[in-house]
């Protein structure tokens, strides 16, 4: 009776393994069941950032943003007097954001009242540094000291590109010889406080004024003791919204006007989004380009890979959250959450392009006409990003380096391809293209992600020494590649590699004008990433089952062992 009462027992073992197995087979267990390209990213990639991370640090964090930026308007934290400093960011919120490994980005800008001379500029501006009367001096000062060590990035000013004083985004009312003191005063002012402070140039639209940028270059390098001062910025900064084709060109074009006046900084594009005009919680009757929400989750993916392809250092989303002064401040909604905290596609369109892009080592935008085709090496894997930019349906072939390959969709769903002939066929759907620009739509459609091994890859980076600044090229601009370092260097050394064009089997095509703009004729000088910490790789393609086939094999197949013992045994 014991034996027998045994094998019940094991016999029941064995009916409770089958259960578990088909239990775990079955069930979406988010830590375990979820496939491997939706798995959030366990070490951010220092490159992706988003504006305002603050307001939600919960969402921040599961986005997998490696950075954010705060405001400091001089007319809010000191509008009482010089005496006072009261931020609309309390100390606690960015202790957090520090807490959860986000580097923290502050913006000096704003004038109160008080400290307003009758140019409507700062009062003092153009004293000495250390004149206690040059009230923006003191404000940078007593900025950078009061944080120095926890946020080390600045930025000085925003948009000052923007004329028109009616316009919503104007902030600066002087010209560019008072523009480029506000920035000499401030560069030398938090260099003296705080040595290893990182300044930024004001970011630049460059549609207000095409050639402002140009301008204030050529004026700034007549500065005799600007080369002894890292010409006042250590990264270049812009705001480039709506058109994925105009932030690769426009990059490459700021790259290739501060080269013709012999500099050479890293582009931070610090804002870039396409807000949507159909979101119902916030609808857009009077749209400046019309967006839709599904286009604008289909930007995200495109806006990176393009602006990895011309250099960009990082990239940031404005911004994280729709405020309750926004629709004041923004005609349209740029938040990827809503104000509720309800999430716009597009946030998790980005999560998923985090996870896709972590790890770059070089890009290369290899077909650029009615496909839109920019391949990202990673350590031992490429990741090709693919989407029509016609409103038809199109084919893109992909030179294989491996049997098969992951495709995932911008929705982070996965299935497996196999090549053929050498190549990936990836059938690609059209565009919605509600805003046509040129040619082509403003917005390409659906966008995917070919993940294949490439173990070459691996090797070329590791062999690879970094390349000191070498004289700007002139080359076709799509034919070369925007390349990373495996290893962080200084941010202070200006540093850059070009390398040879794509291989033979690239598709390499003109670029479509964005109509209105003008066209980098040269490649940018591309440049090696600063400052950066270790990065997470992107999850490879060679990837096999979710655990749970495993669990669910495992349990059937003890189960199997335990039922065929107990028959014998009986």
């Amino acid at each position: 009776m014991r034996a027998k009462a045994n094998w019940t027992r094991l016999l029941l073992l064995c009916l409770l393994l089958v259960v578990v197995g088909l239990f775990f087979r079955f069930v979406d267990l988010p830590a375990i069941a979820r496939p491997v390209f939706t798995q959030p990213v366990q070490q951010p990639d220092w490159r992706f950032g988003v504006v305002e991370s603050y307001e939600d640090p919960a969402a921040a964090t599961d986005l997998g943003v490696a950075w954010t930026r705060v405001r400091f308007h001089w007319a809010y934290v000191q509008a009482e007097g010089p005496g006072t400093w009261t931020p609309r960011i309390s100390e606690e919120r960015i202790n957090d954001e520090l807490a959860a490994a986000r580097t923290v980005v502050g913006i000096l800008i704003g004038i109160p009242d008080w400290a307003r001379g009758p140019d409507r500029l700062p009062a003092g501006l153009w004293l000495p540094p250390d004149d206690p009367e040059n009230t923006w001096a003191n404000y940078v000062r007593e900025a950078v000291g009061r944080y120095n060590g926890r946020i080390n990035h600045w930025v000085i000013w925003n948009e000052p590109d923007i004329p028109d004083p009616t316009t919503p985004g104007h902030t600066w009312d002087g010209t560019i010889t008072d523009f480029i003191q506000l920035q000499r005063v401030a560069y030398l002012v938090a260099k003296e406080t705080n040595p290893d402070a990182v300044i930024h140039l004001a970011a630049f639209t460059h549609f207000w004024d095409p050639g402002y940028f140009d301008r204030f270059l050529a004026e700034l390098v007549t500065d005799p003791a600007a080369a002894n001062n890292n010409y006042y910025f250590d990264v270049a900064t812009a705001h480039l919204y709506f058109q994925p084709n105009a932030i690769y060109n426009l990059i490459q074009a700021f790259y290739g006007a501060m080269a013709n006046h012999g500099l050479w900084k890293p582009i931070w594009l610090m804002e870039t989004n396409a807000p949507p005009l159909d979101d119902p919680t916030w609808p857009v009757p009077d749209w400046t380009l019309s967006v839709t929400l599904d286009e604008q989750a289909a930007f995200m993916p495109q806006a990176l890979a393009l602006a990895l392809a011309a250099g960009a250092e990082r990239i940031a989303i404005y911004k994280l959250k729709d405020t309750a002064d926004d629709r004041a401040a923004n005609p349209e909604p740029f938040g990827l959450l809503r104000a509720d905290g309800s999430r716009r596609p597009a946030y998790h369109t980005y999560r998923v392009a985090i996870q896709h892009m972590s790890g770059v080592t070089a890009v290369y935008r290899e077909r650029w006409n009615e496909v839109g085709q920019i391949r990202l090496d990673q350590t031992g894997q490429s990741t090709t990003v693919l989407f029509a930019r016609l409103p038809a349906p199109q084919v893109a072939e992909v030179t294989a380096t491996a049997r098969t390959a992951q495709l995932v969709d911008m929705w982070g769903t996965s299935r497996r391809l196999t090549a053929a002939d050498g190549l990936f066929r990836v059938e690609l759907p059209p565009a919605l293209c509600t805003q046509p620009i040129g040619d082509y739509c403003m917005i390409g459609g659906s966008t995917y992600y070919l993940v294949q091994d490439r173990p070459e890859a691996a090797a070329a980076v590791e062999d690879s020494a970094p390349v000191l600044p070498t004289p700007y090229p002139t080359v076709d601009q799509t034919a070369v590649a925007a390349v990373f370092p495996p290893t962080p260097v200084p941010t202070s050394i200006a540093t850059q590699t070009i390398t040879p064009s794509p291989s033979p089997a690239a598709t390499v095509l003109p670029a479509a004008t964005v109509t209105g703009e003008p066209t980098a004729t040269g490649s940018a000088p591309h440049p090696i990433l600063t400052d950066a910490p270790e990065t997470a790789v992107a999850p490879s393609a060679a990837s096999g089952w979710p655990s749970s086939y495993w669990l669910f094999s495992l349990a059937v197949l003890l189960g199997i062992g335990l039922f065929i013992v107990y028959r014998q045994a009986r």
